[in-house]
Parts: C-alpha cells; sequence; structure tokens
C-alpha cells in the first residue's frame, strides 16, 4: 500500500519524461494519473458551466447547447494542434533530443495563435446569426449573443491550453498540464456562481457570467503553463529563440495537426448536424440532450487520459526505436480502459434519472436528458478500446487513418442514421441518440483493425 502511494505522489508530482524502459504498467500509471485528473478538470468546465446556468432558465442552457456545438470547430483545431504536439514532442523527446522538442513548442504557440486569433474576430462579429443558423429562437439569440461572442473571443486560450497540454504530455510531464487544469477549473469554479448570480459586488450577468469565469480561468491557466516552460521545467526551459518561426517544423506541426483537426473537425460538424435536427423538437429537448452530452463528457475525458498516455507511450517508443514496447503499451492501456468504463456505464444506466434531475427540475427537459445518457452509454465497452487505439494512431503521427474512419463512422454512417431514424422512421430525438453508439462502436472495430496491420510502425514523424 505504501509503494502504491508513493507512486501515486510520483505520478501526481511528474517525476520523469521519458518512458522507453522499465516496466510499462508503471509507465502507465505514472503517465496516466495526472491525464485522468487533468481531464477530469477539463471536463468540470463543462459540468460545472451547466450545473449554474440550469439554474438561470432553460434558454440559458439552450443558449450553451447550440453555442458550444458551433464553439467545437475551435476545439477542433486545439485538439489536432495537441495531437501534433503530442506526436511531434514525444518522438524527439524518445530520440533524446530536447532541443528540437523544445523548438517544436515554441512553433505550435505561433501556429495557435495565428489560427485562433482568426477564429476569435470571426465568431464575435457573427455571434448573433451564428446562433439563429443553428435554430434558435428569438428569446435563446436575446439571451445568448453575449454568451457566443465571449466564448469566440476566447478562442486563443482555448487553443493554447489544448495544445500545450498536448506538448507536456508528449514530453511525458503530464503533471504540469494537470495542474494547469486544476488552476483553471479552480478559477472557473470560483468566478461562475459570483458572475452568473452576482455575489456581492458583482453584477448578476446570467448566462455571460459564465462564458467570462470560463475565459478568465483559462487564461490563468495558459499563464501558469508558459510560466512552466519558461522558467520552471528543465528539459523544455523555453526560449525566445523557440517562437521564431521556421518553416520546416511548422510544415512538419501542420501536417501532423491537419489530420488531428480535421478527424476533429468530421465529429464536430456530426454534432453540429445533430444539434440542428434536435432543435427541430423545441428548447427542451435540445437543454436535455445538452446536460447528457456533459455528462457523458464528464466520464468519457477521464478514459480519454488513458487514451492520450497510449499516445505518448506509443511517440516515444517509437522514437527509441521499440515499436513491440509500443504495441504492447496500447493492448494495456486499452484493457484497463474496458474495465473502467463498462463499470461506470451500468452506474450511468442505472442512474439516469437521478444524474440529469441534478442539474434540472423541468420535467421534459429531466426525461429527455435520461433517454439520451441510458442510449450514449451503451456504447461505452466499444468507446474503452475505440478511443485508445485511435489516439495511438495519433500519436504515432498516422493522422491519416483516424480521419478516413471518422469520415466513415460520422459522416456516412452517423448522421444518416440519426436522420433517418429521427425524422423518416420518426422516432424523435431517441433516433438521434441512437446514432452516437452505432456510429462511435463501428469506428472503434475499425480502429482495432487498422491498428493490427502494424502500419503506424513505420510513420516517420
Amino acid at each position: 500500500m505504501k509503494k502504491w502511494f508513493q507512486l501515486l505522489l510520483q505520478a501526481v508530482r511528474g517525476s520523469e519524461e521519458s518512458f522507453t524502459d522499465g516496466s510499462i504498467n508503471r509507465a502507465i500509471f505514472l503517465l496516466s494519473v495526472p491525464m485522468i485528473l487533468e481531464m477530469v478538470m477539463e471536463s468540470l468546465f463543462a459540468v460545472v458551466d451547466i450545473f449554474f446556468v440550469s439554474k438561470v432558465s432553460t434558454e440559458a442552457v439552450a443558449t450553451v447547447g447550440l453555442t458550444e456545438s458551433v464553439i467545437t470547430l475551435v476545439y477542433s483545431v486545439a485538439i489536432g494542434l495537441s495531437t501534433a504536439a503530442t506526436a511531434t514532442v514525444a518522438r524527439r523527446i524518445g530520440e533524446g533530443n530536447a532541443a528540437q522538442a523544445r523548438h517544436a513548442i515554441g512553433q505550435v504557440i505561433l501556429i495557435s495563435l495565428v489560427i485562433s486569433s482568426i477564429v476569435a474576430v470571426t465568431g464575435a462579429v457573427f455571434a448573433g446569426d451564428i446562433l439563429r443558423m443553428m435554430g434558435a429562437d428569438e428569446k435563446v439569440i436575446a439571451t445568448g449573443t453575449d454568451f457566443a461572442r465571449i466564448q469566440f473571443l476566447s478562442s486563443p486560450v482555448v487553443v493554447l491550453l489544448y495544445s500545450l497540454s498536448g506538448a507536456l504530455r508528449g514530453a511525458g510531464s503530464a503533471a504540469t498540464a494537470m495542474r494547469s487544469l486544476i488552476i483553471a477549473n479552480g478559477l472557473n469554479m470560483i468566478l461562475g456562481p459570483i458572475l452568473i448570480f452576482g455575489v456581492g459586488p458583482f453584477p448578476e450577468l446570467g448566462v455571460t457570467g459564465a462564458a467570462i469565469a470560463t475565459a478568465m480561468g483559462r487564461s490563468v491557466g495558459v499563464g501558469y503553463q508558459l510560466y512552466s516552460l519558461s522558467r520552471v521545467h528543465k528539459t523544455l526551459g523555453l526560449i525566445w529563440e523557440d517562437l521564431r518561426p521556421n518553416r520546416e517544423t511548422i510544415i512538419t506541426i501542420v501536417k501532423v495537426a491537419t489530420g488531428g483537426t480535421v478527424q476533429f473537425l468530421i465529429g464536430s460538424a456530426s454534432w453540429i448536424f445533430l444539434t440542428r435536427i434536435l432543435s427541430e423538437f423545441g428548447s427542451d429537448v435540445v437543454a436535455g440532450y445538452t446536460i447528457a452530452i456533459r455528462v457523458i463528457m464528464f466520464t468519457l475525458l477521464p478514459a480519454w487520459g488513458l487514451a492520450n498516455a497510449a499516445a505518448t507511450l506509443v511517440g516515444q517508443n517509437l522514437g527509441a526505436n521499440k515499436p513491440d514496447r509500443a504495441e504492447k503499451s496500447v493492448w494495456r492501456c486499452a484493457f484497463y480502459n474496458l474495465i473502467f468504463l463498462v463499470g461506470l456505464s451500468v452506474f450511468m444506466f442505472t442512474g439516469a434519472e437521478i444524474i440529469i434531475g441534478w442539474f434540472s427540475t423541468n420535467n421534459e427537459v429531466v426525461q429527455t436528458g435520461k433517454m439520451a445518457l441510458q442510449v450514449l452509454c451503451l456504447g461505452y465497452g466499444f468507446y474503452a478500446y475505440g478511443m485508445v487505439v485511435i489516439q495511438s494512431l495519433n500519436g504515432a503521427g498516422d493522422t491519416k487513418t483516424p480521419t478516413v474512419l471518422n469520415i466513415i463512422a460520422f459522416w456516412l454512417i452517423e448522421i444518416p442514421v440519426a436522420y433517418v431514424l429521427a425524422v423518416m422512421l420518426d422516432l424523435g430525438p431517441v433516433g438521434v441518440f441512437a446514432s452516437v453508439p452505432i456510429a462511435e462502436s463501428t469506428l472503434a472495430l475499425m480502429g482495432i483493425w487498422r491498428f493490427r496491420l502494424g502500419k503506424w510502425k513505420l510513420v516517420k514523424v
């Protein structure tokens, strides 16, 4: 017991950076613990916001749901850059080239700022039009335009928070990424209710206050990451020279990031279509669905911690020319993920109504959310393996394969199935919900098949 406690402390403190030797189980533990905690912190952003916003009004919840379905386009860029950062930095660390790993991080920062600034300005200018395009009624538009505008303006810190976390994970410094999310989420939890409800001298800002709190929390989190890279981290001591544009490095990062961005963008676009279909059934349905999705995010993001650990292990071990150790690490991570998610799915299915009831007292919202939660968690067993093998392919730098698989799963299966079941077969919202586990399970099976072929071991980054 004492040994496990000491190992836990080591994982949280983050004392190791290379995991190409020694026990695989130990490496998984040291990487996954801070990564899981990091994902828990990220998911808390979603759950905390929706918890407080749900106390404002149903329109406020619908505003968050409709805006977030579009803002996921920003997350697609962030996750794509995070994928590239993890793959590139992990490979350089595995090769023992810390200077090039540090230089890659500097280029990731430059790319993040350029892309996210364009998104921020465009989204802020057309915030109200975007909500209208998503099917929001005039009441929701009046309530949520400022919320949407602030969410878009905060795009640079969202992208940096993700991309820098990916770089830190690739270097084996998952504990630093974890601490940045703890700081960001802690501030969000404190500022959220204060700004939403107007506690003390602060004005009551409603749903707009939630956007401000989240943006402020994430900004401080990014500040901590930059401070750690420039002043604290011994291996990745970022200097100004690393921020000078380097054409070759930028092309390499963009090439890998494009695959990661496109594959998440494919999934994000499918969620937009699903939300658009659900908006035809009214704000209560969108609100119930939004709450259920936030709960799903809260439960799945810790599982992504294990998937990210697998990606780091793949990148570092390929860099050290140990492909067999990389593959063995992936199957171990997938098995541990399966145990976690299957057990969790039983809890989620049986307690769905109680869980949704924590966020809303509106009966239609609760019933819709319950139905969504029960249907979505049916695919958890497949998700467990799917997310690990897909992320491992990304960690190897093979972002092309997951991109193709995502197109098949989400655009050729999920969207058509959702429309056919919900509209043509008149099953309503449950048809949309059912399309998700159908598509995700198909993606998992295809991902396992491609991973077993082993072509990812030959990818150069």
